[in-house]
């Protein structure tokens, strides 16, 4: 029986020495994926076929830049915008939703523009929503979702062809985009990246929209702990005001969970539960599930609560939406969400070196809603419209 175990030790070994370094780092993320993705199951992804499709094309690769343009295809395959390398090449595509610039939406085989991010190339070239765009780069939409859409499968969902779509649209890090509309009958070019827009360097702005009213807009920086002081600051000058309209619209790179909390904590004048988690422990076939909480802070805001969310609220973001509702603090207003899965782990191949992550915890609303399922109590389907909202709400 030893010798046995020895010679099947020994035939592992070779055939790990037979593979190539892309071969076993390839074996490596699909294990991990395997291992430790948290929604394989709930997408409904065949991961074992995958795997099938994916093993002859990596036996083939033999430089960096084919394993990274392999493997962000194998990432396609998830369709989930919180799943992503650590490196990029000049050719790879812009990830989503923090290198997209417009929401677009399908329906039947015709393509809506439906929402822009305000500030960004596509707003400022003159896109509009309500707009049918006819071609991408001069060729027609659906045949191009195709390099996005998995192949393990040919029955493609609408959240696929949602996540397909957006990586067309956002474009790649190499090549200007132009977006074709169709218009009275007729065809109208527009080139979003002919004039790069620098975004703002601040933290947040904040402001009174009226003597009775503040406003604080977080600018893509719920990952940066220094928010919280700026936070602070912000929220104490407007501490007089009757209503705050908090504004998530512009998160879509997410955050850490210190400065989800800090900010929460400004809010409340008591320990509360705003989040739940749930992980699966698979090699025991057991599950974790907790809820997490959060304490108030000093000077709390008491006065009314607005948050404005959209397309571009993002992974934390969208955990802060979830416990401002939960919490019952909030009034909450905007357009579904990203719809990042999860919460992110790092891992890291052990060959070539290239880190990658992926959700390995389910996220719910205290009610029991997915946060990825989260729609706001009052829905719009735009930014524009959000601000007509927010500001009916203030009058």
């Amino acid at each position: 029986m030893k010798k046995l175990l020895t010679l099947a030790w020994l035939l592992c070994g070779l055939v790990a020495f037979s593979q190539n370094k892309y071969q076993q780092d390839f074996e490596e993320f699909w294990n991990d994926v395997n291992t430790s993705h948290a929604y394989l199951d709930k997408q409904q992804i065949d991961w074992p076929k995958v795997r099938e499709i994916y093993r002859p094309i990596f036996a083939n690769v033999q430089n960096d830049s084919d394993f990274i343009k392999n493997l962000e295809k194998v990432i396609n395959e998830l369709y989930n915008g919180h799943i992503s390398l650590n490196t990029n090449l000049n050719s790879s595509n812009k990830l989503v939703p923090s290198g997209a610039d417009l929401f677009a939406e399908k329906k039947g085989n015709h393509f809506f523009v439906s929402d822009l991010r305000k500030g960004y190339e596509a707003e400022a070239c003159g896109l509009r929503v309500g707009m049918e765009i006819v071609k991408f780069n001069d060729a027609p939409i659906l045949p191009q979702l195709k390099a996005f859409l998995p192949t393990y499968t040919n029955q493609h969902s609408a959240a696929m062809y949602e996540y397909a779509l957006a990586m067309l649209l956002a474009g790649t890090h190499d090549n200007p985009r132009k977006i074709t509309v169709l218009e009275k009958g007729k065809e109208k070019a527009f080139y979003l990246d002919e004039n790069k827009i620098t975004q703002s360097p601040f933290l947040l702005i904040s402001k009174k929209l009226n003597p009775q009213t503040g406003y604080i807009k977080i600018n893509n920086s719920l990952f940066l702990n220094n928010l919280i002081a700026a936070f602070d600051a912000a929220l104490d000058s407007l501490l007089d005001t009757q209503t705050l309209v908090l504004d998530l619209t512009e998160t879509p790179s997410g955050g850490n969970s210190t400065v989800a909390r800090a900010i929460l904590g400004r809010f409340i004048t008591q320990k509360a539960a705003y989040q739940q988690h749930e992980f699966d422990e698979k090699e025991f076939g057991t599950r974790r599930y907790w809820v997490e909480y959060v304490l108030p802070r000093a000077r709390p805001y008491k006065g009314k609560l607005i948050v404005m969310v959209g397309h571009w609220t993002g992974s934390m973001g969208e955990g802060m939406t979830i416990g401002f509702d939960a919490l019952q603090r909030a009034t909450i207003v905007g357009t579904p969400m990203a719809k990042l899965l999860g919460a992110i782990s790092g891992f890291q191949a052990s060959q070539t070196r290239i880190g990658y992550q992926f959700p390995t915890e389910r996220l719910y609303h205290l009610n029991g809603t997915p946060r990825e399922d989260f729609v706001p109590p009052i829905r719009t389907q735009n930014l524009k419209q959000t601000w007509e909202k927010v500001n009916e709400l203030i009058r």
